[in-house]
């Protein structure tokens, strides 16, 4: 039966499936970012907001998902795994990158210390002990811009070529791409050309969280 929640959740699930947030699936289709913010999917007096037959039409043809996908994913066949999903995320801790790199707000496993943060919603990509990080500024471009959200894992089992969020003891905070890693030193591959590549002395490292999900 087609109804307001299901056509929603659809839209989450799809944007789920090509590893999108719902605003970069928006942003990917040529829409305003905050087009499919859980805000919008009501009007001011309560009542429920449907998405338009254009913008439907704009988020199949960017991801280059068929109708029929997409109508499974609002019918609960194909994508029920994914539409299930949606009701499962939570919501965490979402730091800029300059209150990572500040003193006091993490603990020395690299989780976030304290309270009063900023929340986001997480994808079923993360786990228990994920949380977010926001971009700012250009060091990170071409793959990452300013604004975006990666979702991080601390802890995790990291392997040559993952993408990564390094925080030194000097207080700096980067991502990468993981080279290679020791006990004496860590290799990191800028994802900037812009920037240099970084060989750190594990001495010099604070914590480790592999990147396992961008709002891009």
């Amino acid at each position: 039966m087609l109804s307001h929640d299901r056509v929603w959740a659809a839209i989450d699930a799809l944007a789920e499936r090509y590893s999108l947030s719902a605003s970069g699936l928006a942003r990917r289709a040529g829409l305003d970012s905050t087009a499919f913010n859980k805000s919008k999917r009501l009007s001011s007096d309560g009542r429920p907001r449907w998405p338009s037959t254009e913008s439907l039409a704009k988020i199949i043809e960017a991801t280059g998902a068929s109708l029929d996908e997409f109508t499974s994913l609002i019918e609960g066949r194909a994508g029920s795994v994914q539409v299930a999903s949606v009701a499962r995320r939570r919501s965490v801790p979402l730091l800029g990158f300059a209150q990572a790199g500040a003193g006091g707000f993490f603990d020395d496993a690299g989780f976030p210390a304290g309270q009063g943060w900023d929340l986001v919603e997480l994808p079923a990509q993360s786990t228990e002990s994920s949380y977010a990080l926001q971009v700012q500024g250009d060091s990170m471009l071409p793959l990452y811009r300013n604004g975006d959200v990666l979702i991080v894992e601390p802890g995790a089992i990291t392997r040559k070529g993952d993408r990564v969020v390094v925080k030194t003891t000097a207080g700096e905070v980067m991502a990468k791409v993981l080279e290679r890693q020791t006990v004496k030193s860590i290799a990191l591959v800028s994802l900037n050309p812009d920037h240099p590549d970084r060989d750190i002395p594990m001495r010099d490292v604070e914590w480790v969280a592999r990147i396992v999900w961008a709002s891009q």
